[in-house]
């Protein structure tokens, strides 16, 4: 095995998803003492990074399952989302004992995780796309299995930011209101950058 590929794939893992470190501390922040609540969330993101693996595999072998002009309406994805957070948020004020009763309830579900990883990966797709054509099959596969490794990598970062004491304070009093904040801001800005309704 190359380690100058694997090299290369940590890095550009790395400069493709430093944003998912955050977005995985508010989630785990939200979820925390929840039951099954990481295992959900890591969930989540492999299943919105498999996609995102999988549409860039495709397209580095010509077929093209998202058109380049559809790519930032994904940002419509974590906006929605953040609407929706925002709102159970909002409607949910002052109600401490009914969320405590509901436990988990108050945690991502695996296809929410998996929803905002992908439309925020999905600007990853158009960097991969050339790098995995030009790497050939055994590249592509170290690249895969390096990419994979480095996910489950993010999520115990992501769990360990949002289990320090002063990070887990802060999150625990305001993750309800930054997690939407994050996820709207987000899916503007996916919208925006790219183009999107010809903003």
């Amino acid at each position: 095995m190359n380690l100058g590929i694997i090299g290369q794939a940590v890095g550009l893992f790395a400069v493709t998803n430093i944003d998912d470190i955050l977005i995985l501390s508010l989630f785990f922040a939200q979820g925390a003492g929840g039951r099954g609540e990481a295992r959900r969330i890591v969930l989540g993101q492999y299943l919105g990074f498999a996609a995102i693996l999988a549409v860039a595999v495709a397209a580095a072998f010509g077929a093209t399952f998202l058109p380049e002009s559809a790519i930032p309406y994904l940002g419509l994805l974590p906006l929605a989302l953040g609407i929706k957070s925002a709102w159970q948020t909002w409607r949910g004020r002052g109600d401490d004992t009914e969320e405590d009763e509901e436990g988990c309830a108050g945690g991502p579900r695996p296809l929410e995780v998996a929803a905002v990883t992908f439309a925020n990966g999905g600007d990853n797709i158009g960097v991969y796309v050339p790098v995995f054509a030009t790497a050939g099959v055994g590249g592509m596969t170290v690249y895969t299995v390096v990419f994979l490794v480095l996910v489950g990598v993010w999520c115990l970062a992501g769990r360990f930011f949002a289990t320090r004491p002063v990070v887990a304070r802060a999150l625990s009093r305001w993750g309800h209101v930054l997690l939407p904040l994050v996820l709207i801001a987000l899916g503007v800005l996916i919208l925006v950058e790219g183009g999107a309704f010809g903003l």
